[in-house]
């Protein structure tokens, strides 16, 4: 079994700090065994009210340095090794996230590993296989992953500006994740509106898209519509998430 809970849909400063969706990153649960996604502002709260404890989650994957995509990650990584006493779990980061030092010193050597992000390699763990795209368009140095789930595949785009190489990056995917902060275009806004998503869809058919990440422009415009409208035109399912929604795939 391979499910994934959405712990929070937030996206954005305005909805994070005023917290109108949790900030809670992604839960993938791969048979009992835990694997968290982008562990902002909250996680540990939202993981606590769900009764998984901190010490179940094997493997931490921050995305970028951003604080709504990493600001959980020292409690969790204490929690995950004792207080540091015991050496435990692993966690993927990008080298810009590390020397910025969104890690704190003691916790780097009480985990089992520490694995830096590379554009477009292979990484493999103890339940998981998944592949970095290339460098995405963003504020940070930032990529996208490519999940291998049994014999499909789990895409997620995540902070971006949409170009046009992206498409390739995510062909073979069979699900989607997209973090949908805006629902339209902004001027030098490094993050994916409506339109993009569209063009991505009609390109890369998936069985299912999921949206997520949701900026203040698409509180306002309603997720729920904007994917029963993105289902309706283009013809595929698409389903906007909410913070505790559970999906098996």
């Amino acid at each position: 079994m391979f499910e994934i809970i959405f712990l929070g849909t937030a996206g954005a400063r305005y909805v994070v700090a005023k917290q109108l969706r949790a900030s809670a990153g992604l839960l993938f649960n791969f048979n009992g065994k835990y694997l968290l996604f982008d562990p902002g502002p909250g996680t540990l709260v939202h993981l606590a009210k769900r009764k998984i404890y901190p010490e179940k989650v094997t493997t931490i994957v921050v995305s970028h340095k951003h604080l709504d995509h990493s600001a959980d990650l020292n409690i969790l990584v204490d929690a995950i090794t004792e207080g540091a006493f015991k050496k435990k779990g692993r966690v993927f980061l990008t080298e810009e996230t590390l020397k910025e030092g969104l890690l704190l010193e003691y916790l780097k050597n009480a985990l089992e590993e520490l694995v830096i992000l590379r554009p477009k390699e292979i990484f493999k763990g103890e339940f998981f296989t998944f592949q970095t795209t290339c460098l995405l368009k963003h504020t940070a140095e930032n990529y996208g992953f490519v999940f291998e789930i049994g014999n499909q595949k789990l895409g997620i785009i995540t902070d971006t500006a949409f170009f046009p190489e992206i498409i390739e990056e995510y062909r073979k995917s069979d699900f989607l994740i997209v973090n949908l902060v805006r629902y339209e275009p902004r001027e030098g806004v490094l993050h994916l509106s409506v339109p993009d998503v569209k063009i991505l869809l009609k390109e890369l058919k998936p069985k299912l898209t999921i949206i997520t990440h949701f900026g203040m422009t698409m509180l306002k415009a309603n997720p729920f519509r904007v994917a029963q409208e993105l289902s309706s035109e283009i013809g595929l399912k698409v389903v906007a998430a909410y913070d505790g929604m559970r999906i098996t795939l």
